[in-house]
């Protein structure tokens, strides 16, 4: 890396920019709060204004609304419709990009370089490229001023969950919001992200229907990601296949999120369907991207594995304790209830040992939400619930994969899945695992 002053650091004249312009956008959320709009017309207008507002809260909107219990219904519903799709930043842009990062005479680094973006999102663009060595490459390039913009956008994001906070204090989301900035201030750095992506190699290596993308280092900074093109076609495009080849992709799927989570204690957290692709006949499942993902220290991996086995003798004491473990306070009988309520949702089908889909007779845009209304309804009693962080994205991915499942109408053995997945397992073991794993790839617990 170049020790020369980074021009696209967290700058406040930037940041004062951006809160100006956000600000501006949500001026008409706070004028509908003021004159007493109710909640539906209130999140609607909340919506529009972070439609408007595009970049990271856009991004931290959508992966808040994918998240149980954190956000009223009303605004969790509306937050849905954001769409991840941004439009494409032109050849200029890219020009200034890739110069900044490889230099003058950047083209010549590659055999060919596609002036068109393949991709674009709320925090950068993918285009096309070809090696020298006659490889397809994947170019991923950041936006400018990314840094400034998530700093702004989180100051943004506490005054939004405080208005939240003001009409609903069954949840206390202070520890999610601290979780949520230091995952989106990770997926700012490309230098982490391919390190996530050797990690991933590494702890599918095992797998051989599972592949990950080959990061270029040379072709590679803080700020621009270049790795092997995957072919494969997207998950949606599999839904009208055979019974068969869903229910093997829904197998691939839970072997590549599983296993990392319960051998090493590390996870996808955006399970987002355009995250995957699938060659031929779904022989081969691709992982495309890896900004957002959690490592969780190995006590919570306990948890996980302590309140299976908790639900699976329906024994209380073991199940609390899984909740101590992840960090729950005060943990009266009706808190326990009410979180059991949800843990029995999520875990339902692996404690099962028979075949059957992931959820009987709800569509993928609904599940969970009648768990989540329910045990929003038990809370309200109990005063402000604080979530703590390390459930954030654990929570996140196990719906975002379960509506995976659901897409597939997959049927299969959830529980003889999970129950082999956990057949050895003990925490030194894993804590041992995951510390050389790390280590391997330079990345830290």
């Amino acid at each position: 890396m170049s020790d020369t002053p980074d021009p696209e650091r967290n700058r406040l004249s930037a940041r004062i920019g951006r809160v100006a312009r956000v600000g501006a956008n949500m001026s008409g959320a706070v004028g509908a709060r003021v004159m007493g709009a109710d909640q539906a017309a209130l999140a609607r207008t909340v919506r529009q204004a972070l439609g408007r507002s595009k970049g990271p809260l856009m991004k931290v909107a959508q992966l808040l609304s994918t998240i149980p219990d954190l956000l009223p219904q009303a605004y969790a519903e509306e937050f849905r419709k954001l769409q991840a799709q941004a439009p494409a930043m032109g050849w200029p842009f890219v020009q200034r990009r890739m110069r900044a990062e490889l230099g003058e005479g950047w083209e010549t680094k590659f055999a060919s370089f596609e002036r068109e973006a393949a991709a674009a999102a709320s925090l950068g663009q993918v285009h096309r490229a070809v090696a020298h060595d006659g490889r397809g490459l994947a170019c991923k390039l950041q936006y400018p001023d990314m840094a400034s913009a998530v700093e702004a956008d989180l100051g943004q994001l506490r005054t939004l969950l405080n208005l939240f906070k003001s009409m609903d204090g069954t949840i206390d989301s202070s520890e999610a919001i601290i979780e949520v900035g230091e995952r989106l201030r990770e997926e700012l750095d490309y230098v982490r992200e391919l390190k996530h992506m050797r990690l991933f190699a590494l702890m599918l290596q095992g797998e051989a229907r599972i592949r990950t993308p080959e990061p270029l280092e040379e072709l590679s900074t803080k700020r621009l990601l270049t790795m092997t093109w995957l072919e494969g076609r997207g998950l949606m495009s599999w839904l009208d296949e055979p019974q068969e080849t869903r229910n093997r992709i829904a197998e691939l799927l839970f072997k590549a999120w599983w296993g990392p989570m319960t051998h090493h204690g590390v996870i996808h957290g955006d399970p987002h369907l355009g995250n995957y692709a699938l060659t031929d006949n779904a022989e081969r499942l691709h992982l495309l991207d890896f900004g957002c993902v959690r490592i969780f220290p190995p006590r919570f991996l306990d948890g996980v594995v302590g309140l299976y086995r908790g639900l699976k003798a329906n024994d209380m004491d073991q199940i609390a304790h899984a909740y101590e473990t992840w960090g729950f306070k005060n943990l009266s009988t009706e808190l326990i209830e009410a979180l059991t309520l949800w843990a029995r949702f999520i875990y339902g089908p692996l404690l099962d040992d028979r075949i059957r889909t992931i959820a009987d007779d709800v569509s993928p845009a609904a599940y969970g939400r009648r768990e989540a209304f329910e045990v929003r309804k038990r809370l309200k009693s109990l005063g402000p619930v604080l979530v703590p962080r390390e459930f954030v994205f654990m929570d996140r991915a196990a719906i975002g994969l379960g509506a995976a499942f659901l897409h597939l109408r997959a049927e299969l053995n959830y529980g003889r899945m999970f129950a082999e997945s956990i057949a050895e397992f003990s925490v030194e073991a894993l804590a041992a695992r995951q510390v050389e794993a790390l280590g391997s790839v330079g990345l830290s617990s």
